[in-house]
């Protein structure tokens, strides 16, 4: 599985990166709705069909499409058995439901790992005749996803999910923080440690741009 390149782009010096913020989506409405759904299950719908996308895109670009349809699917399961524990004042439902996703990857992450590492020792593609441009951008882009998959590999497991929350579930530091049960301030620890070692590793380059921009 290849590391998303928004990854990289979020580690770069400068880079834009999620504010702090508690208007995410329309938490109030969504409390009512998940709150609704201990006495009325099927109000649990409303959560369902607003965020399994959100859900399974995070979980398919960690771990692929394959595991992302069972993953996905089981984050709403447990999330509908334990709806009535859901407590809003401690956070809005989609940092629950990413938390509740993050949880369930983290019995994948030594396979995630093994991948990004088996990515970064994979040769370059050897270049064709014709379409030169087209095979120039794929060289590149698959370049770059060796060496962010090995700098991945060395950031350690907790900062790493912070890092992946941001850049692939854009997820705001305080939703981030509800997710995982942390403070705030720890987050943006966390992140600063997982962006400090993907800079080092990559080199402060941006492996986004083209290597004529580089």
């Amino acid at each position: 599985m290849a590391p998303d390149l928004a990854l990289a782009t979020l580690a770069l010096p400068g880079r834009p990166v999620a504010s702090r913020s508690t208007a995410a989506g329309v938490p109030d409405e969504d409390a009512r709705a998940l709150e609704a759904s201990a006495r009325e299950p099927d109000r649990f719908t409303t959560i369902f069909d607003r965020y399994f996308a959100q859900v399974h895109s995070y979980v398919a670009r960690r771990l692929g499409s394959d595991l992302a349809d069972d993953l996905a699917a089981e984050t709403f399961l447990v999330a509908f058995r334990q709806r009535a524990k859901f407590d809003s004042r401690n956070g809005v439902v989609r940092a629950w439901l990413f938390g509740i996703a993050t949880n369930l990857i983290r019995r994948h992450r030594r396979d995630e790992v093994r991948a990004w590492r088996a990515t970064a020792k994979l040769p370059p593609p050897a270049p064709s005749s014709g379409h030169e441009q087209r095979v120039a951008d794929q060289v590149t882009a698959q370049g770059a996803s060796r060496e962010l998959a090995a700098a991945l590999a060395k950031v350690s497991a907790k900062d790493r999910e912070v890092l992946m929350l941001v850049a692939l579930g854009e997820l705001t530091y305080d939703e981030v923080a509800a997710a995982l049960g942390i403070a705030y301030g720890t987050v943006c620890s966390r992140l600063s440690r997982a962006r400090r070692v993907v800079r080092e590793h990559l080199g402060h380059t941006d492996p986004t741009a083209t290597r004529d921009e580089a």
